[in-house]
Parts: C-alpha cells; structure tokens; sequence
C-alpha cells in the first residue's frame, strides 16, 4: 500500500524547516500584470538555500530518518537540483550522501553537489536508476528518490503553503512538473489553506508524460530522455506517490514549447532582473502565451530554481 501524504503533512513540514530554508521572497511586477491582465505573485524559490525548492525537501525527508539509516548513508538520482539539496541537507544532518547524475548534467549543478560534500558517480541518463540499485545492494544505503517520496513530496510544498500564507486569497496557482514533487505538494499545500484555489502543472511540450498520465490515470512512461531546454523537468515518468494527487488536487496539466520557454526566460531575466533556470519559465509561460483563460485572478507561480549555466544561457540569449 503506497503511503500517500495528506494535506496536513506541508503543515508539519513546514514546522521542521522553520528557521532551516530560507524563506524566499514573492516577486511583483506591474509590468508582468498589465502585459497579462492577472496580478501576479512569483515565489521566487532561485533564493532558496541551494538555489532551488529541492532543499525543502531534501531535509524534510533526511530529517525523519532512522539513527540507523542516517548511519548508512543515502543515495539518490538527480540531474542537479535534488543532488544539491539532498547534498546539503546530508551535510548538515551529518549524513552520508551519493549522488548518482547523469553525464550530461549541467557542469555547474555537478561542482555545486560535489561542494556540499557529496560522493558524485555519473552513468548514462537511462542508466540512473539502475546504478542506484546496485549501490544499495553493495552498501546498504537508503533511497531518497527526488520526488517518488511522500517527504519529499510535503518539504516541496512548503515553498507554496508560504506563498499562499502570504499573498493571500489566490485564484490560481502554477507550479512546472517533471516527476511530479514539486507540483504534488503545491496541490496538496492548496488543499490545507486554500482548498478554493486551483492548481496547475505546466510541462515542457516534449516532455508530456505527466499530462498523459493526469488525464489517463495511468502512469505513461517515455521511452527516451525527452530533449527540452529545461533540463531539471527531462523526467520520463510521474511517482506513484505524485499521480494520485495529481489526480485528486490538481486542475488541469498544461504544456509549452521550446520558443514559450525561452520567451518566459527572457522576460524574467531581461525586465524582471531575476537569474532563473528554464525549469522555472516553463510556469510562467502560460501567462505570457495566454493560455490561461479569464483576466484580473490573483495568481501565483512557483519559480523552482535558478541554477544555470551563465555561458550556456548567455549563448541562448544571444541566439
């Protein structure tokens, strides 16, 4: 029987990390509201210790491990962010931590994990999971998948439950889904304080495996890494944790392209002045695109993370 955390459960995550994350600022701008007809409030999680939301959760979870399992050590797979946070959050727990990434991980997500202290052993993407299993086997180490976790899954929404708290009555509220953490607690942070507001994914077009499965009920698995500029939602599949929140909290699934991306990137760093990854554009893209319906709601979107490579975005840019 799969353990699925209720709403109650970011409450009580929330309480663990007081005075552990940051509590990050909520971002305004006129200029963003008159171009979209909405007021907006971004939950600017690029200021989150790490640069990402995964820290909420990365604590969250070691946080209520055993003495036992804390003596292990753990283990996860991430192409970045997760490892950071779980990186960290191991380091200040005392907590031995392995980190299984992708080769093709952004270099600078690869130096920031290795920084916080973490062992780094790199494998083809599709082979991620499997080398993670062969680790536990030989050492004993405890899984902390990256958003497969109910923990995980409350300390993610931790990051909302502080956007609504503090913004108010929202209409809507955008979170980017990859595997699904992020948006599960969002949805699930909504249903404990705002149970009014409805919650939205927002998915790269070529990586549309949770929208598949939202509207099917049924896990779809890609075959392949999907190719995005958003590398923190390159996931091929939701948890099984995530789907039934999805299903349950969750209002609608939306897609973007490649070219909405990169014009959501562009406004955030060009007129807003904040360093964000693609990850975090693809929520606020719909807005921009005008794929969401009706003018003056009051809405929030979860900007992950700002994690990026300032050469590689530089010759985006540019481009």
């Amino acid at each position: 029987m799969i353990d699925i955390p209720r709403p109650t459960a970011v409450l009580e995550a929330a309480a663990r990390l007081q005075g552990i994350a940051n509590h990050t600022p909520i971002h305004t701008s006129r200029t963003l509201n008159a171009q979209t007809g909405q007021q907006i409030y971004l939950k600017c999680e690029n200021f989150q210790r790490v640069g990402a939301f995964k820290f909420r959760g990365a604590y969250n979870a070691l946080s209520q491990l055993s003495e036992v399992h804390k003596a292990a050590g753990v283990v996860t797979h991430s192409s970045g962010n997760h490892a950071q946070g779980l990186a960290l959050a191991a380091q200040l727990l005392g907590i031995r931590a392995t980190i299984v990434m992708p080769e093709d991980s952004p270099a600078i997500k690869q130096a920031a994990t290795a920084g916080y202290g973490a062992t780094i052993v790199t494998c083809p993407a599709l082979a991620r999971e499997a080398v993670c299993a062969d680790l536990i086997a030989k050492h004993g180490y405890t899984l902390i998948h990256p958003y497969d976790n109910p923990h995980i899954i409350a300390g993610a929404g931790t990051a909302a439950l502080e956007l609504l708290q503090a913004a108010g009555p929202l209409d809507l509220l955008l979170a980017p889904i990859g595997g699904g953490g992020l948006l599960s607690g969002t949805a699930l942070a909504a249903a404990a304080v705002q149970p009014n507001c409805r919650v939205l994914g927002v998915e790269p077009a070529s990586a549309n495996d949770a929208q598949q499965s939202w509207q099917t009920g049924e896990i779809v698995r890609l075959t392949a890494v999907p190719t995005t500029l958003a590398d923190g939602l390159r996931t091929r599949y939701v948890g099984e944790h995530n789907l039934p929140i999805l299903r349950q909290y969750v209002t609608d699934i939306l897609t973007v392209t490649e070219d909405e991306i990169v014009t959501a990137l562009t406004f955030l760093w060009t007129r807003l002045k904040l360093v964000v990854e693609p990850s975090s554009a693809v929520a606020l893209a719909p807005l921009l695109t005008g794929k969401i319906a009706g003018q003056g709601q009051r809405v929030g979107v979860i900007l992950s993370g700002g994690n990026v490579d300032i050469a590689e975005i530089g010759a985006l840019f540019a481009a």
